[in-house]
């Protein structure tokens, strides 16, 4: 497994994907499109997609002989030393793809875990992502390190001379691993502390998609100075601002961006963290409305608030960057269905999306487009949230 992408000389990088019967080749592409977004956050240079038709992952290589010898040979003639797959691999699969190819190998959770171990700043997110990095590894430490085959003999040690040395590194793991959970369980009760000296305010937390602008629009509504890129995860650790609208003082947080195959051991880490999405009175679910795939990103943000138990929190759902919307009208003799891009804004704006049961607005936070409508929208649902809770304190709006 390659240790560190990040370096001092951008590494070129091939990915690989498979197309299973329930995928068309576009959203593949889409996916390897992000894989590769994925890549270049971490710090190396995709140049090159390689995708096979699968009905399942090969078991072994997970791509068949064929299109393994055709990356073999593309990656030995262009010497590239990393090939990224767009799955999660097997201990197995992973030995098998490093002897047939010869170089380094990352799947997409270490990618993942590799770019949040960059990000991580503050002791908090250091010790989650630390442990998340560790439950990754334990299973695969048969290849972690060549020393691991080596028996380790001598005198005190279990099992005599007989011990593998994985065993020792296996117990070091496991050892580190319960203390990074203690150090979590402390840390969650301290921050379930700070929750709770501030549950009298009505608490907002921004949620979406991973780069969809959640920064931004923190930074737009709250007047502080956050942090906002163009890059996957540019926010880790939660920020929580004290925002004032028309005399209504209310708590708004931004958490980490959801991405499509999450890792699991990742939510699991980051618990604390997303605490602050499952104690919140609303949700502001931010959607890039230029991205192609923004209702498949919608759903994986629903999927995962449901895996955390927030899927019945009032919801407003905010399309953002209608600056960014790109339409591009059919051709009249086009019979083709029509798509996304073919679809002008106005009518996506009436379209179901208005009609939902949930809250809609349409804005662009960096143009500040529909801005003030957007704050008197929120301004309403966090005054309904305050009438319920205080009901004799009406008088403050």
């Amino acid at each position: 497994m390659h240790d560190s992408i990040n370096s001092e000389k951008i590494e070129k990088a091939v990915l690989v994907g498979v197309i299973n019967q329930q995928q068309s080749e576009k959203e593949v592409k889409d996916y390897l499109d992000e894989l590769a977004f994925l890549a270049e956050t971490a710090g190396a240079e995709p140049v090159k997609y390689f995708t096979q038709k699968l009905e399942f992952p090969n078991s072994r290589t997970y791509i068949g002989t064929g299109k393994l010898n055709d990356v073999k040979t593309y990656i030995d003639e262009n010497e590239i030393k990393l090939v990224i797959f767009d799955d999660d691999l097997t201990p197995s699969q992973i030995r098998n793809i490093e002897k047939e190819l010869n170089c380094n190998i990352s799947d997409r959770t270490n990618l993942i875990l590799e770019i949040f171990a960059q990000r991580a700043k503050t002791s908090h997110a250091k010790t989650q992502v630390e442990l998340a990095q560790l439950e990754y590894m334990l299973p695969r430490l048969t290849r972690m390190w060549t020393h691991l085959e080596r028996q380790r003999g001598g005198t005190g040690t279990r099992g005599g001379s007989g011990e593998l040395q994985i065993e020792s590194d296996r117990r070091i793991i496991r050892d580190k691993i319960a203390k990074l959970k203690d150090d979590l369980k402390k840390i969650d009760k301290q921050m379930a502390t700070q929750r709770k000296n501030r549950e009298k305010l009505v608490r907002v937390a921004l949620v979406g998609y991973t780069n969809v602008g959640k920064s931004t629009i923190m930074k737009l509504i709250s007047k502080a100075d956050v942090f906002a890129e163009n890059k996957l995860f540019a926010t880790l650790d939660t920020t929580v601002r004290k925002v004032v609208i028309n005399n209504l003082p209310f708590l708004l947080s931004d958490t980490v961006g959801f991405i499509r195959k999450l890792p699991h051991g990742l939510v699991e880490s980051f618990k604390s963290t997303l605490d602050e999405v499952r104690e919140a009175d609303i949700l502001l679910h931010v959607v890039d409305i230029s991205h192609p795939n923004f209702e498949d990103q919608i759903t994986i943000v629903n999927q995962t608030l449901k895996e955390i138990n927030a899927q019945d929190i009032p919801m407003i759902l905010v399309f953002n960057k209608i600056d960014a919307y790109q339409y591009i009208e059919k051709d009249e003799f086009d019979l083709t269905p029509r798509i996304q891009e073919n679809i002008p804004l106005e009518e996506l704006q009436n379209s179901w999306m208005a009609k939902k049961d949930t809250t809609t607005i349409f804005i662009s936070a960096t143009n500040k487009i529909n801005h003030q409508e957007f704050k008197d929208l929120l301004y309403l649902k966090i005054k309904e949230v305050h009438e319920k809770r205080y009901p004799y304190n009406s008088f403050l709006y």
